[in-house]
């Protein structure tokens, strides 16, 4: 595994920041609890729940239209939590974030409102490498305006093939919807390349940056991306809450995805006007209390800093993945290469549920299944895989407890 930073900082205290998560302190199965699948949902530190907590005691209301001091004070809230979501990913302006119930609706808003514009022979580039939210969305709208879907193929490193990705792109294309970082490998696509080709053709390009932005820096300018979603649980806040990032030219001449209160500017019987973004796109009373603790996870993860929170995990799931590959019985999906901390396997002659329901005795929390990318699984010619996922508060011997409770499971099947 290619670290994406060498070693963790020195001041990276691991111990410190497990202090704050308090569902890590438990056992299961007489085990202490070994979390492993933070990739599909990530633990809350006691400030994110603190944060949800005093929002509710002391601040709700609902937001942007009361005139008094409740609905102000949780619309300042509400708002600085754009604000931070913004500063996050380094968008040019915060009204160029929309919340939504997470990465899923947003890439379902850019599909449904800006796919509008889709016609008979254009072409949305996809890959192979997608979490079925970066496909399906795209298929609905293609069928709709008698579009097509393209897929850029996977390497058997489980990189992408950029040389079939240029092959693919073309005048005829429109849209590009790519992964930051693949759920199942972690695998990091070459993004800026992805959209330099992409505006060369004129078409526009959206990020699902789900896996990315809990283990790195991402900055949407340097990256020239049009569209950048991830979601709130992903980062260590709430589920429920999310962010699109939007190149606020094209956000302007985007129409609604939903209808009702708060996205408009009139409503008349004989037709209604909407307002600018980011609102246009957030119809009806959002998620309050989700949206402060969505700012409260990114100050959370900035406070310790995403340079140090990458370095430590790619250590850590190096060092599971050396153990793992040292044991003839067990199949590791993807190579070595640039990727982040995700290790996809399998155990000869195990179905990856079994697999999981085995470490599970022994406290060991991954997820199994096909993590909603069919297309990879089908690639390598698997049903499913074990997933082991670390973050900021997983540790070495944390990983040599996966790796001893994999060995268990070798003898069980052995």
């Amino acid at each position: 595994m290619t670290a994406l930073a060498s070693a963790a900082r020195p001041n990276f205290d691991v111990e410190t920041i497990r202090a704050d998560f308090p569902i890590l302190h438990q056992q299961i199965n007489g085990h202490d609890l070994v979390f492993l699948d933070t990739a599909a949902s990530a633990q809350k530190p006691r400030q994110v729940i603190q944060a949800m907590v005093d929002v509710m005691e002391n601040d709700y209301a609902n937001v942007h239209r009361g005139v008094y001091a409740l609905s102000q004070r949780a619309t300042d809230k509400f708002e600085a939590a754009r604000g931070k979501a913004a500063k996050f990913i380094n968008a040019p302006h915060e009204d160029s974030i929309i919340f939504s119930r997470g990465a899923t609706e947003g890439i379902n808003l850019v599909a449904a409102s800006y796919g509008q514009r889709l016609g008979p022979g254009d072409e949305i580039i996809t890959t192979e490498l997608e979490h079925h939210s970066n496909i399906v969305p795209w298929q609905i709208i293609a069928e709709k305006q008698g579009a097509k879907v393209l897929f850029a193929p996977m390497d058997d490193n489980g990189a992408l093939d950029m040389d079939a990705f240029r092959s693919l792109i073309s005048n005829r294309t429109k849209i590009v919807a790519v992964t930051h970082v693949a759920n199942t490998m972690g695998t990091v696509l070459p993004v800026q390349e992805i959209a330099r080709l992409t505006h060369a053709v004129g078409a526009v390009i959206l990020v699902d940056g789900c896996q990315a932005a809990p283990h790195m820096p991402v900055d949407v300018q340097a990256l020239d991306v049009d569209f950048y979603a991830f979601s709130g649980h992903k980062i260590y806040g709430p589920t429920g809450i999310g962010a699109l990032y939007g190149r606020p030219e094209i956000l302007a001449d985007m129409p609604p995805y939903q209808g009702g209160g708060e996205m408009i500017e009139t409503v008349e019987k004989t037709g209604s006007t909407y307002k600018e973004p980011p609102h246009r796109f957030e119809a009806g009373t959002p998620a309050i209390v989700e949206a402060v603790g969505f700012g409260a996870a990114i100050d959370y993860i900035q406070s310790i800093g995403l340079e140090g929170i990458g370095a430590h995990e790619t250590d850590v799931a190096a060092h599971a993945e050396a153990l793992l590959r040292a044991m003839p019985e067990v199949e590791i999906m993807g190579a070595p290469g640039a990727k982040t901390s995700v290790l996809s396997f399998n155990v000869k002659g195990a179905h990856a549920h079994d697999v999981g329901t085995i470490l599970d005795q022994m406290g060991v929390a991954v997820r199994a299944g096909q993590h909603c990318a069919q297309p990879v699984m089908d690639r390598f010619g698997v049903h499913a895989t074990a997933r082991a996922s670390f973050g900021m508060y997983n540790t070495k011997a944390e990983a040599e407890a996966l790796a001893a409770a994999v060995a268990k499971t070798i003898e069980i099947f052995g």
